[in-house]
């Protein structure tokens, strides 16, 4: 085998975009890179002279993947060359298969640079291990895998359950708006209905969460920006959460210096609700959450604030991790469960607008701040 200077990797992909990025990618690690833009292509690169490495994509039109690595470990040096396989299927039906065609890693797109770099040169080092070592590799390899499909298992689980909770929920609102246009509704059952509602659609925005953050591990949340009118969206906004802020002590106001912004509204409006919906459920009685609007060198910021223990400036950063359980001052915490998924929805639903979040000190209190770029 060559150097890992020198080592040769065969990048396989019917989509130019990816090859060039894996090609520009390898290369400046010093990588010689031979392109194919298909399975015939790829084998026969590989007979004229075989490669060190193979980045494999699953998907091509003249045949996939499985069935080219199938073919190349079938050829001299084909059963000792590492196969990367590359695909955006992310399922366990994929994964099972690329593992059982002799597949010896799985990336999933979209194609991040560094982990490529990283994967692609733990590959070449472990072709050069020892008998010894590779027999304890092998070992971690198929406890990796079991992990790793566990996991695709439990994603596409989510993704069953909370799509079928879309259905039943859906009917709750709707059997809920009937009751609220009955005539002869006694007002304290009109009040129930009402906070049924509230419940509901605060279910529907975090199942909403869900499906993006399932989206967003695919590659696939890309927004649809339209010209919106902030003035209407936070109205939206803080009417859909005053009975709830109502039920707490809690008053709700915006000031707005900016009203325009080009984003996907309905992204935006369920990032404002999760951050308005935080913010009422960590805030003291008799204080204000506040939703402010203005427009900065590059675009608008988004601020929401509230009157409560704040989060430590240490913490700051981990708030918006999945499930994430963290000291907010001296009592505030991030929610567990599915509301754990809030903030984690919005750090992603903003950076797919090429946007940020971050959060700062309120004293009293934080503020989480969302800035999004004209044009977004």
């Amino acid at each position: 085998m060559q150097n890992t200077e020198v080592a040769k990797v065969l990048v396989v992909d019917d989509n130019e975009a990816n090859r060039l990025l894996a090609q520009h990618t390898l290369e400046d690690e010093g990588y010689t890179v031979v392109l194919a833009n298909g399975g015939a292509e790829a084998i026969a690169a590989f007979e004229r002279e075989p490669a060190d490495c193979i980045l494999l994509d699953i998907r091509m039109p003249d045949m996939d993947g499985f069935l080219v690595c199938e073919r190349i470990r079938a050829l001299p040096h084909g059963p000792e060359t590492p196969v990367l396989f590359l695909t955006a299927l992310r399922d366990v039906d994929t994964f099972d298969r690329a593992i059982r065609v002799g597949g010896d890693d799985f990336l999933t797109k979209p194609l991040r640079p560094a982990e490529l770099v990283v994967r692609v040169r733990s590959a070449l080092k472990l072709r050069r291990m020892s008998g010894e070592l590779r027999e304890h590799y092998d070992l971690l390899k198929r406890q990796r895998d079991d992990l790793l499909r566990l996991q695709l298992q439990k994603e596409r689980l989510t993704a069953f359950v909370v799509h079928d909770l879309k259905t039943p929920v859906g009917s709750l609102d709707l059997h809920a708006q009937v009751l609220q246009r009955h005539a002869g509704l006694p007002a304290d059952a009109r009040e129930s209905v009402s906070a049924i509602r509230g419940e509901v659609r605060q279910l529907i925005r975090m199942i909403s969460n869900l499906l993006d953050l399932s989206k967003a591990d695919e590659g696939q949340l890309a927004p649809k920006p339209s010209d919106c009118d902030v003035r209407e969206l936070i109205d939206e906004v803080l009417e859909d959460l005053r009975m709830n802020a109502e039920a707490r002590g809690v008053v709700l106001r915006s000031a707005l210096d900016a009203e325009r912004m080009h984003a996907d509204q309905d992204l935006i409006q369920r990032v404002l609700a999760n951050l308005v919906e935080n913010a009422i459920r960590y805030s003291p009685r008799e204080t204000a959450v506040s939703v402010t609007s203005m427009p900065v060198t590059d675009g608008i910021e988004l601020r929401v604030a509230d009157a409560g223990p704040g989060i430590a400036l240490e913490m700051r950063a981990k708030v918006f991790n999945a499930f994430a359980q963290l000291g907010y001052g001296s009592e505030r915490a991030v929610a567990s469960g599915s509301r754990g998924l809030g903030l984690t929805f919005c750090k992603l639903a903003v950076e797919a607008h090429g946007g940020r979040i971050w959060v700062e000190d309120a004293a009293p209190g934080a503020i989480f701040c969302v800035r999004l770029p004209h044009g977004s």
